[in-house]
């Protein structure tokens, strides 16, 4: 099988597996959710398959979908090392999730649907990763979208689940606009949308470079990877099931977001890359206070994925896109285990999602703590851990490159380290608080295997010099630049004892603070305004609430008023009402009847006697 086959497997694979569900399966919960796996298995295979034939050599290739006069619409594949890494990923934690859905849903009653829309999304997710130009990653987004939607809507009988997939559904279309501004933009610009052609027009000629095309496609993925301001619908879309959480909004989806940045890295000019690091920075320490807000597991976990999110987006800023990929790849590992875990937990406590609630979870669900317990670590950054290797090399070119942007960030690591403190303390210490917890039993095996897997990818995952050599070429060009930098012996100790001293004294304060088990939030039972202002998150709900019940809404009703009673009332039914009277008054003239006649006849007259009097 050639690398081509591989990639056309790789992609067709999800979407026949969807296609069968919907058809076929649709009531046949436990057939449809084998063929999902097997589908999912079927991807990680030829994805090696892809990898091996491959080899450092770069696959593209393209062919016309649609012509429109001169303008021609194409489907291709570009296959390189960022695109091989990513695939790996993908196809690696969407098995693994696949997995685990096998035993977490397995008494749901639209499990059916549900695997046929992990189907979908695992193509439309495929598809963005394979993508060779704008159009086509533009399609695959919006599939992602629409998947996204459907599988965070999930629990039908929930309103909570129908108000988080509509908002996260809107939010994203409000960023995709300026994606799809900018792909228009850059096709008049470059005259292609093709990702090879454009890259080549730039490296000949650096003056192509446009600050504008940049801007808009950054649209995209501040929706998509829920940065400021279009990140209000990530922590909401918790709502949905938990693999639907580890997969789309921890390990994938919102990851594609940095991943298109990646590959489109050639367009961006020195002023937006600022704006982005800034960007990042600012979520990475916004979202890791709105953590302390949070009892909920799933939530809590929500906003560390923003926060992570925020590194990688620093990272690609700062001019390093492959030491974000680096974090993107090894945040997929622990922070899919972390969700994975957290839903194992959720499953153990029959449906308690309240940390407040849990206690002496380490005894009674022990494999789950630990596996918990080791993502907890990767994600903090602490020494061994795969989490350790991304984020310590983005605190690196962050101290080498922007001073306050290294603060701000190891100020986020310290905060990580105290809310997942908080979380694991309290959750997994002490004593049950709830007949939940009291009741609480291990997982299954087809929940545990895939923790197991992700616990030993989030211990080893960040070393890179394991990584087959097809894998990783950019993140390890990134990594040698940053270690030929003037000044890297110095700020790797720095970062060292800085980071080490974050994870540290985040962890011991968390504890301390909290205390092990603890039955009630203390920090708000001894500081509730501080308490109340982090569980607010900046009220950017509440802003925008206002914004559409008092502006939009109004704007709406005028718009409304306008095109009813002007545009259709006036212009439209009363141009088209004088027409007719002037129709009737016509064929009154000559209907025949002698009577009329007399009466017109008799008008005339007075008309004409009106004139000549001056009258008229």
């Amino acid at each position: 099988m050639t690398a081509t086959q591989s990639l056309l497997a790789v992609l067709l694979t999800p979407l026949l597996s969807a296609v069968l569900i919907a058809f076929f399966f649709r009531r046949m919960g436990k057939v449809a959710s084998a063929i999902s796996v097997l589908a999912a298995a079927c991807i990680f295979v030829f994805s090696l398959f892809a990898i091996r034939e491959a080899g450092n050599e770069t696959v593209a290739f393209s062919w016309n979908w649609l012509h429109f006069g001169d303008y021609s619409v194409s489907i291709g594949f570009l296959f390189d090392g960022v695109a091989a890494t990513m695939l790996t990923m993908v196809g690696l934690v969407g098995f693994l999730i696949h997995v685990f859905s096998l035993g977490y849903m397995a008494n749901d009653q639209g499990r059916a649907r549900f695997f046929g829309g992990l189907s979908i999304f695992m193509f439309s997710m495929l598809g963005i990763v394979l993508a060779d130009n704008l159009i086509m990653i533009f399609i695959f987004w919006e599939l992602v979208g629409f998947s996204s939607y459907m599988l965070i809507g999930h629990y039908l009988d929930t309103d909570e689940a129908a108000a988080a997939s509509k908002k996260a559904f809107i939010v994203n279309r409000v960023g995709d606009l300026g994606f799809l501004i900018g792909i228009v933009y850059a096709y008049w610009h470059f005259g292609t949308t093709n990702l090879s052609e454009m890259h080549g027009i730039v490296a000949a000629n650096s003056q192509w470079v446009s600050g504008s095309i940049a801007a808009l496609l950054m649209c995209g993925f501040i929706g998509k990877s829920a940065q400021f301001p279009l990140h209000v619908w990530l922590p909401d879309a918790m709502a949905g099931p938990t693999p639907v959480s580890a997969l789309i909004h921890a390990a994938t989806m919102v990851a594609a977001g940095v991943y298109f940045l990646i590959r489109i890295d050639f367009l961006f000019p020195v002023e937006v890359l600022q704006l982005i690091a800034w960007l990042g920075t600012s979520v990475a320490v916004y979202a890791g206070f709105c953590a302390y807000g949070q009892n909920d597991i799933k939530k809590i976990l929500a906003y560390s994925t923003l926060s992570q999110l925020g590194y990688m987006s620093a990272a690609f800023g700062l001019g390093y896109p492959g030491i974000a990929l680096f974090h993107l790849i090894t945040h997929a590992f622990f922070k899919a285990l972390l969700f994975l875990a957290a839903g194992s937990v959720i499953h153990g406590c029959h449906h308690e999602q309240d940390i407040f609630k849990m206690g002496g979870l380490l005894k009674k669900m022990p494999i789950t703590a630990i596996t918990f317990l080791i993502g907890t670590l990767a994600l903090c950054g602490v020494y061994g851990f795969a989490g350790f290797y991304s984020k310590d090399a983005i605190l690196i070119a962050a101290g080498l490159g922007n001073t306050p942007v290294f603060v701000l960030l190891t100020m986020g690591a310290f905060l990580t380290a105290g809310y997942m403190g908080r979380l694991f303390w309290v959750a997994f210490l002490g004593q049950p608080k709830s007949d939940a917890a009291s009741h609480a039993h291990e997982s299954p095996l087809n929940i545990l295997v895939p923790l197991i897997v992700l616990a030993v990818l989030s211990l080893g995952g960040g070393w890179i010099g394991f990584w087959p050599e097809q894998l990783g070429a950019i993140i390890k060009d990134n990594l040698d630049h940053l270690h030929h930098m003037e000044g890297y012996a110095g700020m790797h100790k720095t970062v060292l004892v800085a980071g080490s001293t974050a994870w540290i004294v985040g962890l011991v304060l968390s504890l301390f603070f909290y205390g092990a088990g603890a039955k009630e939030d203390r920090l708000e039972q001894k500081a509730a305004p501080i308490y109340g202002f982090l569980k607010a998150r900046l009220w950017f709900d509440e802003i925008y609430g206002y914004y559409v019940a008092k502006i939009q809404q109004r704007l709406a009703i005028f718009l409304s008023f306008i095109d009813i009673f002007v545009i259709k009332g006036i212009f439209v039914r009363g141009s088209a009402g004088l027409v007719g009277l002037v129709g009737i008054c016509s064929r009154s003239l000559h209907d025949g009847n002698i009577h009329s006649y007399v009466y017109w006849f008799l008008a005339g007259l007075l008309a004409l006697w009106a004139a000549a009097s001056g009258i008229l």
